[in-house]
């Protein structure tokens, strides 16, 4: 991801529990399909004008439950991300939450006050930009976060917090970053490897977050943009995972020594303030979203 300002094909195949499993997919739907080069846009059109802050269409409806795992790996549709600058989103087996982050620039994990009942279920979104317009990912996210908001009836509210996490610094060492190279947007989280093209030291502390288990911020003061491989071992085994799949990073330095020795950077503890999203009121999705295909507006 699908950052959470976030900057979030399936690479390998094996079978997780469905938790993980929509995690990993929802994850990992930004990376081009193996074997395919992503379009390249003839021309970005600024964003479009603030008084128009919705898609031209969208369809927003529950994935069937009864799909198993094995057919988002073999739908093509599955393999398709969304490729910024872009003039439609398209998000598959999404959770509620995962659109909320990306709809509100929240991280994940920084989302309160959502019912359970609706934690469960996974959505399918295509929705179209006005005309030919093409958008970042952040001039996406208003047009994401008015159509969860006329959906939903979605009310939430920001609320700084102060929490024990981490700061991302430049190790003594020194940097060993790669700046980019002009490779389009990607990125991949596994949960032992972390894969990213063309995005700032921000979203990689992002990243980092979901695998200390604790925020993190930047404080490296690196400017630009960069290009991130990195591999290390889980804090924790990862639950239902094959002895094939855990053989793909044992032997992996942890978290801490992989980020020193492939990239010069360190994480030190550090009382932080974090922006956390509360959810003041959300309705379960209105049976007008299960039509194949309706204006958002």
């Amino acid at each position: 991801m699908t950052t959470q300002n976030p900057h979030q094909p399936v690479l390998f195949r094996f079978r997780f529990p469905s938790a993980l499993t929509s995690f990993l997919i929802t994850a990992i739907a930004v990376v081009p399909a193996r074997g395919q080069n992503p379009p390249q846009p003839a021309r970005v059109t600024p964003g479009i004008p603030a008084a128009k802050q919705a898609f031209e269409a969208a369809s927003l409806r529950l994935e069937d439950p009864n799909i198993p795992p094995e057919f988002f790996n073999n739908d093509p549709r599955a393999n398709q991300p969304t490729i910024y600058p872009a003039n439609r989103l398209i998000m598959r087996n999404a959770p509620l939450k995962s659109m909320i982050s990306q709809a509100f620039a929240v991280d994940y994990g920084n989302i309160l006050g959502i019912p359970d009942v609706l934690l469960r279920g996974h959505y399918y979104l295509n929705a179209k930009v006005e005309g030919h317009t093409l958008l970042t990912r952040e001039q996406m996210a208003p047009l994401l976060r008015s159509l969860l908001e006329e959906r939903f009836h979605l009310v939430a509210h920001h609320e700084p917090k102060i929490v024990s996490g981490c700061a991302l610094v430049v190790a003594k060492s020194g940097s060993r970053l790669e700046p980019n190279q002009g490779a389009p947007f990607s990125g991949m989280n596994t949960g032992f490897e972390i894969k990213f093209q063309n995005v700032p030291v921000e979203s990689l502390a992002r990243a980092l977050a979901g695998a200390v288990k604790q925020p993190v911020v930047d404080r490296t003061g690196l400017q630009g943009m960069y290009d991130f491989d990195l591999k290390f071992a889980p804090q924790d085994p990862l639950p239902g995972a094959s002895p094939e799949f855990a053989s793909r990073y044992a032997g992996l330095p942890d978290i801490f020594t992989a980020l020193q020795e492939q990239f010069g950077l360190r994480l030190v503890p550090e009382k932080i303030t974090i922006d956390t999203l509360v959810i003041d009121h959300i309705d379960k999705i209105a049976e007008e979203n299960q039509a194949a295909f309706r204006t958002s507006r």
